[in-house]
């Protein structure tokens, strides 16, 4: 599972993250919403250990990220909002190393490879240089890495950045097959189309103050009529803009 407790992130005069506080539990599929600026990239470099909290604790299955940060990342898979990969490598040499860095056997890294690379159609183009990828394969190969050692957390910020709508939906289908498994999921998107067909539950986020976490049927009480998740989303964040500008 997956917890936040309290968490802040303070930069100089601009508070990112406000006392946030989530728990996420094995299996779950978690969508995390909110508008340009809100926090959620904020959030997602602390759980993955790539910034500092100001206060708070972050635990992903009892282990506490700061405290014990390599067993953490053990057991995390993360796809950047926009991935940094090692252009003058190929995508073969890029997922070799990958599971050289988890410690994975040599026939595991390539049993794994020639799953992955099959599923997402990839084969054909794993020899080359990451360097005349296109944005899509570059996802492509991010998820491919994330998913490589088989982590039992999967953090994901903007998934279907770049994808064609067929590999979109071998992704949508990956997550959910490894949600059944029980890997737990954090996901941040803009795209309130994949939350709401994917998620089990969401939280929306704003001014790095969390607004709400429920089902996605369960903000239908928001309004008190049926509206899809981008009108729910809207209006808390309109209702919570409004209620800012008059403090």
């Amino acid at each position: 599972m997956i917890k936040l407790e309290q968490l802040h992130k303070q930069f100089e005069t601009t508070l990112a993250v406000n006392d946030l506080s989530i728990h996420i539990e094995k299996g779950e599929l978690f969508s995390f919403l909110g508008p340009n600026g809100a926090g959620k990239t904020t959030t997602i470099k602390m759980m993955v250990g790539l910034m500092t909290p100001t206060s708070g604790t972050i635990h992903m299955n009892g282990i506490d990220i700061q405290k014990e940060p390599q067993k953490a990342k053990s057991i995390i898979g993360y796809v950047p909002d926009s991935a940094f990969l090692y252009e003058h490598l190929t995508g073969f040499e890029l997922l070799t190393m990958v599971g050289q860095l988890y410690s994975m056997k040599s026939a595991k890294i390539q049993e794994e490879q020639t799953r992955l690379t099959e599923r997402l159609f990839m084969s054909e183009w794993l020899g080359d240089r990451i360097s005349g990828y296109s944005q899509g394969m570059k996802q492509r190969l991010a998820f491919a890495s994330a998913f490589l050692h088989e982590p039992e957390i999967l953090i994901i910020d903007e998934p279907m950045v770049g994808l064609d709508p067929k590999t979109a939906r071998i992704i949508k289908d990956m997550l959910r097959e490894r949600s059944r498994d029980g890997v737990t999921m954090f996901i941040s998107t803009h795209n309130l189309n994949v939350a709401e067909e994917l998620s089990d539950r969401v939280a929306i986020i704003n001014r790095g103050k969390l607004l709400g976490v429920g089902t996605v049927d369960s903000f239908r009480s928001v309004s008190g009529k049926e509206e899809n998740l981008e009108e729910r989303f809207l209006r808390i964040v309109e209702e919570e803009e409004a209620l800012n500008g008059q403090q």
